[in-house]
């Protein structure tokens, strides 16, 4: 159904919200926060802030868009209290072994993942809406409450710091990997790449 279906205040609606959204909103959280289990705590905390809020969201926003501006800020108190997991909680939630690999898992060791986690949460909050989820600059001001000039200017800081990050992709040394992570000088996408980069 069409984001203008959404009815505030509605539980049917605000189910098929997070049936429909969670998988983004967490991997979202996941590219700031960069911890697996405190981006799964986030989200939750960010749902149930949400339906608390839900009779009162409104329409001429994207419903997803007013979501993702929750959960980043749920994602932006987290960091600033410096809230740390026990172990026992982390060797709970890892400790059941899944029947394939995680793809979490095999993207936080990629070289994008651990340069994107360097970028400031902001900078990579913008960088995940924009090239994962596909946001326009207006629905990535939205998510985050800034104006749409400054979610270009994050872009833009960000796609420098990635270049200067992955520049790996083209030491002589690295012509050797099978894969590499690079950021295109033409449209400022981040590509994977299993071929020379030419």
């Amino acid at each position: 159904m069409a984001e203008l279906d959404y009815k505030p205040g509605s539980v049917e609606d605000f189910d098929r919200l997070y049936r429909s959204s969670f998988n983004r909103i967490l991997y979202t959280i996941y590219g700031i926060l960069g911890d697996r289990s405190a981006a799964e705590d986030c989200t939750h905390d960010a749902f149930v802030r949400a339906f608390k809020a839900w009779k009162n969201w409104k329409p001429d926003a994207p419903a997803e868009a007013w979501l993702h501006r929750i959960a980043i800020n749920v994602a932006y108190s987290h960091l600033r209290q410096g809230r740390l997991r026990e172990v026992g909680e982390l060797v709970r939630r890892l400790g059941r072994p899944g029947p394939s690999q995680d793809p979490a898992q095999l993207a936080e060791g990629s070289e994008l993942f651990r340069a994107l986690r360097k970028l400031p949460p902001d900078q990579a909050a913008a960088v995940v809406l924009r090239h994962h989820h596909g946001y326009t600059n207006r629905e990535i001001a939205i998510a985050l409450g800034a104006p749409e000039s400054t979610i270009a200017s994050r872009l833009a800081k960000a796609k420098e710091r990635l270049r200067a990050e992955l520049m790996w992709a083209k030491s002589p040394e690295s012509k050797a990997e099978d894969s590499r992570a690079f950021v295109s000088e033409r449209d400022a996408r981040v590509v994977l790449t299993d071929g020379p980069i030419t």
